[in-house]
């Protein structure tokens, strides 16, 4: 009887151990990446590598306009240093039809000549970028959400003035493309209220976005989520969803759920660290992990070689590090086995 007992400990505490050690965790894969420290950049996978391109230096200067790939998230290659597009903060960006896109965003901070960009520029390489339009149709913008849902290109909300425009500024209509040149306006008002820095997803066949809302000089923050099956009727998900309102944060899909990550609100003024995920919306549960990321906003957030990966972003300082997060298939049951 005794061994048996003995058995029965070991082998339970062989499963505890077990799980301890699957347990999802965030690991670094550099502290330091080649490439300058930044926040508000492009970023995107393509050609089975990590992509990062232009972003913010700091006010008084120009937004970088060099692009880097890497194919391990820790080894980066200077793709080229000076490409045409030249309003690289907060602009939206995303692989679509075999291609890189980077398109809207702003350009010279606070300086002079300062203007936010309807561009829309492309590349199979990122050393070459084809101007895919001057001009698309909607008004020029940065910060706006953008997705690939049913064949097209989605852009969501957005404002159109950094620094120097108000609430007016703000947007809540939706745009969608087949070819990034023409343009067709799916709703001017989408219902959710009008918002930049926010995120879009798409899941169980729907766009959700949430989150978001404005900087300076009228500072604001949600914490809502809204779906749509199309484009131009949207629902609801939840008022107040449970992690804190905030602007400046980053979310991809991975293991069938939306993930939110960071970001940084005013009230209380604060950068975020924390990891939230829900599959539908209505829904959150808080990611708990032995060691993640230090707190940021307007950081990188990919999927790629079954992981989600986070990049730079502002602490303060700019930082450059590169992170990584695998969930095996058990995550949700050692997730809630660790809350516990």
């Amino acid at each position: 009887m005794k061994n048996l007992v003995l058995i029965t400990v070991l082998v339970l505490t062989s499963g505890i151990i077990t799980a301890q050690s699957l347990k999802p965790d965030w690991v670094i894969e550099t502290g330091h990446a080649a490439w300058r420290e930044r926040d508000s950049q492009g970023e995107l996978v393509y050609n089975d590598k990590l992509w990062i391109f232009g972003g913010w230096f700091n006010s008084d200067e120009a937004p970088p306009r060099d692009v880097w790939s890497s194919a391990d998230g820790r080894d980066w290659e200077l793709v080229e240093s000076s490409a045409p597009w030249i309003h690289s903060d907060l602009p939206m960006s995303i692989t679509f039809k075999d291609k890189m896109w980077i398109m809207g965003g702003w350009y010279n901070g606070r300086l002079p000549g300062h203007s936010a960009s309807n561009r829309v520029w492309s590349s199979t390489d990122g050393a070459n970028w084809k101007q895919e339009t001057a001009s698309a149709g909607w008004s020029p913008r940065l910060a706006a959400a953008i997705v690939e849902f049913k064949g097209k290109i989605w852009i969501l909300g957005g404002i159109e003035n950094y620094y120097f425009g108000d609430s007016t500024s703000l947007k809540n209509d939706v745009w969608c493309s087949a070819d990034g040149v023409h343009w067709q306006e799916a709703t001017g008002n989408a219902g959710w209220k009008p918002r930049a820095y926010h995120q879009a997803a798409v899941l169980n066949d729907r766009i959700y976005i949430f989150g978001g809302g404005n900087y300076v000089p009228e500072h604001f923050t949600y914490n809502d989520v809204w779906s749509s099956a199309d484009g131009v009727h949207w629902v609801q998900e939840i008022v107040e969803a449970p992690w804190h309102g905030r602007i400046w944060f980053s979310s991809v899909v991975y293991r069938g759920h939306m993930w939110l990550m960071g970001g940084w609100s005013g009230d209380p003024y604060t950068n975020w660290s924390d990891v939230w995920y829900s599959r539908d919306g209505k829904t959150w549960t808080e990611l708990k992990t032995e060691h993640v990321w230090r707190e940021r906003h307007e950081h990188s957030a990919y999927v790629f070689e079954d992981k989600i990966w986070v990049a730079g972003g502002m602490v303060p300082p700019l930082v450059n590090d590169v992170w990584s997060l695998y969930l095996p298939e058990t995550w949700e049951t050692l997730n809630n086995v660790h809350r516990r």
